[in-house]
């Protein structure tokens, strides 16, 4: 069922919780605020949580489209095309606002000793934990939330890593229970609460998805546990309709909203040269892929073409000719009710596919077309295109000829928008076919981490880490 935010009193709600912390210790002490809500109940925490969750994998996924070049700025030496240091403060804020307000649903929900709401919280709290963690590595968590300590510590980026994973454990053992005393609002809940009868098991399946998801990981590190990975999968989706998605919004999803204003002659939403031709048949000669007019429209000149990162329109002072691909209001990806993918079936069976590739290639190559399948279904693809695609031998190439560089290269795709997918751009040390560093770029080689925010430099000085250079991999990226 589709949701767009209409009811004045719901709008109020959103306007009220979605953009205030609940005591957002970490930040400020919030002053006396007449139209502050300061006792909200476990159901607006909920909502709020909820909404800032897709919200926040938005806010991520609009940092990290230039580094993977699935967007591109229009102009020359854009900022984030050539990895230039960019203060991303407002982000850094709401992904701790998010958590601050998760907290205290945790809190409620202890004290109303309620298990599900326990677990949801849990469950939000890694989420935008994690998203903290890929983008920066060390942060402040264990002090993040104390109202008496404004300037927490920064744990180190693996403890960061290993308390993420503890809050999805716990979030396993408290969505588990059917007992709780106080049960999930649906009308709440918007990423799962258009289905009452499941919507507890499938947060708890989307913890295990989370949980696989963080396994994976660290697929480059000594502490790799494919079978690990494979058990949680197991326990997660099984279908597209278990996605974890957030569907609800003040007017149009969010990237609706960028395409909007691209047509209107604000632009934005740029489609990168790397992905319109790694769909157009272009890297991959004699192949169109069907998911290409489901992302973007053709251009004025009946062709798909993408821009350059880092260099900008091919003709300059001409950007409103429309002779480029752009993120579309036709898609099922970035319509005005389509979801936002928080973590999907697809992104799960290519987990699958690479944790098993080393001891079962059967399940691996399985688990590889059952992927693209999926992803093609929540893209619409015809059924027909769909089986002609997966026909090609260049993408039916049988178990024993299976590649990582295909599993990675069609899961590219499938993580469109989404934030993981600069996590696999890493993993795979952006080994794409015909990926190439960005023109004019500020860096000697691929970006693998952001600078500290300027808000977070000025409020915790004292503990913000040394600087390190942007080329700096994080800790399951050595």
């Amino acid at each position: 069922m589709q949701k767009i935010i209409k009811n004045t009193l719901f709008s109020a709600l959103i306007t009220a919780l979605g953009f205030q912390s609940c005591k957002d210790s970490y930040f400020d002490k919030v002053a006396d605020n007449p139209n502050q809500v300061t006792a909200p109940t476990l159901n607006a925490l909920l909502a709020t949580s909820t909404y800032k969750a897709g919200f926040n994998n938005y806010n991520v996924a609009s940092i990290i489209l230039p580094y993977v070049q699935y967007t591109a700025n229009p102009a020359a030496s854009g900022a984030g095309d050539t990895y230039q240091s960019i203060d991303f403060s407002s982000t850094w804020d709401a992904l701790y606002f998010a958590m601050a307000d998760a907290n205290e649903m945790k809190k409620l929900a202890v004290v109303q000793n309620s298990s599900e709401y326990k677990g949801v919280a849990d469950l939000l709290i890694a989420y935008n934990l994690i998203m903290v963690n890929d983008l920066w590595g060390d942060a402040p968590f264990s002090e993040a939330f104390n109202i008496n300590n404004l300037v927490p510590k920064y744990d180190r980026q693996q403890n960061v890593y290993t308390s993420s994973m503890a809050l999805v454990d716990e979030a396993i053992v408290e969505l588990a229970k059917t007992t709780s005393t106080v049960k999930l609002a649906a009308a709440s809940d918007l990423i799962y609460g258009t289905n009452t009868s499941t919507e507890r098991a499938n947060w708890l399946k989307m913890a295990y998805a989370l949980k696989a998801r963080l396994l994976n990981k660290v697929s480059k590190t000594s502490t790799y546990n494919p079978a690990a990975v494979l058990d949680a999968v197991s326990k997660s989706f099984a279908s597209n309709d278990e996605d974890a998605r957030m569907q609800t919004f003040r007017e149009r999803n969010f990237w609706a909203t960028v395409a909007l204003n691209n047509a209107n002659q604000s632009l934005g939403g740029w489609l990168s040269e790397q992905l319109i031709d790694a769909l157009n048949g272009k890297t991959y000669p004699g192949i169109e892929d069907p998911r290409l007019p489901k992302i973007t429209d053709k251009t004025v000149d009946g062709i798909y073409i993408g821009t350059v990162n880092g260099a900008g329109n091919r003709l300059p002072g001409a950007n409103t000719r429309k002779d480029e691909c752009y993120i579309s209001q036709n898609s099922p990806w970035s319509g005005n009710t389509s979801p936002i993918f928080l973590v999907t079936y697809a992104e799960l069976k290519f987990i699958e596919a690479e944790a098993a590739f080393d001891t079962d290639r059967t399940r691996s190559y399985n688990a590889y077309l059952a992927a693209i399948r999926a992803n093609m279904d929540k893209f619409q693809v015809a059924a027909a295109d769909k089986e002609l695609y997966l026909a090609q031998p260049t993408v039916a190439v049988g178990a024993a000829a299976l590649t990582r560089d295909l599993i990675f290269k069609e899961k590219y795709i499938a993580t469109y928008l989404n934030p993981e997918a600069w996590n696999d751009a890493r993993r795979f040390d952006y080994k794409y076919k015909d990926f190439g560093m960005p023109a004019n770029a500020a860096l000697p080689t691929f970006i693998r981490r952001l600078d500290y925010p300027q808000g977070e430099k000025s409020k915790n000085a004292a503990n913000v880490p040394t600087e390190v250079p942007r080329t700096t991999k994080l800790w399951w990226d050595q």
